[in-house]
């Protein structure tokens, strides 16, 4: 019951004003016959954007370590008919287990503070992605705004120069940087 209301929650915040939901599926500019994972997919807000984007010939992995979650998707998937959304259960050890070069586009939102090891994790990323593949990256600020912040205060973020570095550690180079967020950096790399 708890796991469905955070779900819930968790797409009301991605839905909303605030987070520019569609200014980010814009950026992405995702099209029919695309596979895209969702890594930290949550409630599933945007693994279900992008199932209606990529059409029938596409498809959607949405990766989570919350079994309650993946359940949420499925069902909401199956009342909207979606059969291109597949739920994996992933482990604390970053794991990636997604087929080698089937990837288009790996979609991260609020994840990369989880990772303990990031760049072990973005190696694995360049294993699944197709060759001319993409990540996206929407990760919190350290400087999001004036006042109390709970990412800042639980330290959940990571700055946008140690992604970027990071990313280019890991084989990544940096396609786009977005700044609409108010709160997140959004970045776009590319193989």
């Amino acid at each position: 019951m708890l796991a469905k209301y955070k779900a819930r929650m968790f797409n009301r915040k991605a839905s909303s004003q605030k987070s520019n939901p569609d200014q980010i599926i814009e950026a992405l500019a995702l099209h029919p016959g695309q596979i895209v994972a969702d890594i930290g997919a949550g409630g599933g807000y945007f693994s279900l954007r992008f199932a209606e984007l990529v059409g029938s010939q596409g498809h959607v992995y949405s990766l989570d370590t919350n079994k309650d979650f993946l359940e949420f998707i499925e069902n909401i998937a199956n009342e909207k008919g979606l059969n291109n959304v597949t739920t994996i259960l992933v482990g604390e050890d970053n794991e990636l287990p997604l087929p080698t070069n089937s990837v288009d586009l790996i979609f991260m939102r609020n994840l990369c503070h989880h990772l303990p090891n990031r760049m072990e994790y973005f190696r694995k990323m360049r294993e699944v992605l197709k060759k001319e593949g993409e990540v996206a990256i929407i990760e919190y600020r350290s400087n999001s705004g004036e006042g109390f912040s709970f990412h800042r205060l639980f330290g959940h973020y990571v700055p946008q120069e140690i992604i970027i570095r990071e990313m280019f550690e890991g084989g990544f180079k940096l396609q786009e940087e977005f700044d609409f967020l108010s709160e997140q950096s959004f970045t776009i790399f590319s193989t």
